[in-house]
């Protein structure tokens, strides 16, 4: 047995999420993915069948009060908050990252139009993070451009454009690092990832954020990559709104809905894009006219996707007890522990990090930049070692500290080494 085996072993008896592992649908496979696709937690089937042969096949209709589905956005919202840095009341889940990301991008420049301060002191945070410019103007006052992550996922990008040609206004794409530098007085919002999708390169939330509301523009901010993986602290933050999906280190299944921040003191100048029956202060009135709900809720818009949120739900049940600041801490434990593996098991030269080495500026994943990648995950995959590719030259493997070991990681560095050979 190598040093390295020996070594992971020993890493994987001290682990104090160890014990998590168990309450997973897991094989032999070293799972690396989790990035995309999160595993599935074992208690869902059961959970799943009770919705579908009694809440729906028996109770029917009476669930939405006897089952608790109307509530089930909010009530779930409110599971992921502690996730995230967010007080309860804050987060509603339903629809896709997509649809939430065009929701609080056109309510973010809406509320740069509006009267008040996004950015002003109170239970939004620290000072010191919020700032307290706030929110002015309107586009006929210079308001009239939204910046976006030049590196983002391509559906943010699109859905950034659309929503700069829907508000009228001017769409300039920058890196993260250049935000800084780039906001003006004629920034309404910004767009930025937590963590690089491609990369996983983590971004500055606090120091990005303060400097979006010293210029008096609202922050919105994708959570899809760090949401699980390691703490975000909206509410310390003082992040105006966010989004992120549920089905990476969430483990809430594929398509699971995903979900929309709104800071509460932002709330009630919170104007949806897509307002429907759902978020209406009278669902079951049925009036012509819109009237927003109070709070977090005017973020729904139609019918909620029942029986995968009720998945995801039941999914959420592994995080009781887990701290995230230990999932951070055996996060950057595994990737360490990765490169460190890589270093020995690979011919040097044969690949290149492409995510930065800092434990500030690193999310739960490592990418690699190999030449011919594409055929070396396939040839990984069929060894036992699931992670993934990334046009044109990147090998993406994702940790998920609630089920990846050591040995895992041990594993997959020592294959990928003898395939690269």
């Amino acid at each position: 047995m190598s040093e390295l085996m020996t070594r992971a072993g020993a890493l994987d008896a001290a682990d104090e999420l160890a014990g998590v592992r168990k309450q997973f649908v897991l094989d032999e496979v070293v799972y690396l993915d989790g990035n995309s696709l999160g595993a599935l937690p074992a208690n869902v089937p059961g959970h799943v069948e009770d919705v579908v042969r009694r809440q729906w096949g028996e109770l029917r209709i009476r669930s939405w009060d006897e089952s608790g589905w109307w509530t089930a956005p909010e009530r779930i919202g409110d599971r992921i908050a502690p996730l995230v840095g967010a007080a309860p009341g804050q987060i509603v889940v339903g629809d896709s990252t997509s649809v939430n990301v065009f929701k609080a991008l056109v309510a973010a420049v809406r509320m740069a139009d509006s009267a008040g301060a996004a950015g002003s002191a109170g239970s939004a945070g620290s000072a010191g993070a919020v700032g307290s410019a706030g929110v002015a103007g309107s586009a006929g006052s210079g308001r009239d451009e939204i910046l976006v992550d030049a590196t983002t996922f391509p559906t943010d990008g699109y859905i950034a454009e659309s929503a700069a040609r829907m508000t009228g206004r001017t769409l300039r794409p920058v890196t993260p690092t250049e935000v800084p530098g780039a906001l003006s007085d004629r920034t309404a919002a910004v767009l930025l990832n937590h963590v690089d999708y491609r990369t996983g390169r983590l971004h500055d939330l606090p120091s990005l954020t303060a400097a979006v509301h010293a210029a008096g523009a609202v922050a919105v901010w994708d959570l899809c990559h760090s949401a699980g993986a390691l703490p975000v602290g909206l509410d310390e933050h003082g992040v105006d709104l966010a989004v992120g999906c549920t089905y990476k280190y969430l483990n809430g299944g594929p398509g699971s809905p995903a979900y929309l921040y709104v800071r509460r003191d932002l709330q009630d100048r919170f104007d949806s894009p897509l307002p429907g029956w759902n978020s209406h202060a009278e669902p079951f009135g049925m009036r012509p006219a819109f009237e927003p709900a109070a709070g977090a809720l005017r973020g729904r818009v139609g019918t909620p996707d029942i029986l995968s949120m009720l998945a995801l739900e039941a999914a959420l049940e592994v995080w009781d007890g887990v701290r995230i600041e230990a999932v951070r801490a055996k996060s950057l434990a595994l990737t360490d522990f990765f490169l460190e593996c890589v270093a020995a098991y690979v011919p040097e030269g044969r690949v290149e990090l492409v995510t930065p080495v800092a434990h500030s500026e690193r999310g739960s994943q490592v990418a690699l930049r190999c030449d011919d990648a594409g055929d070396v995950m396939k040839r990984l995959i069929e060894r036992g070692v699931v992670g993934d590719f990334r046009h044109p030259d990147v090998l993406r493997f994702g940790f998920t500290p609630l089920y990846v070991g050591f040995a895992d990681v041990e594993r997959a560095a020592r294959v990928l080494g003898e395939v690269l050979r």
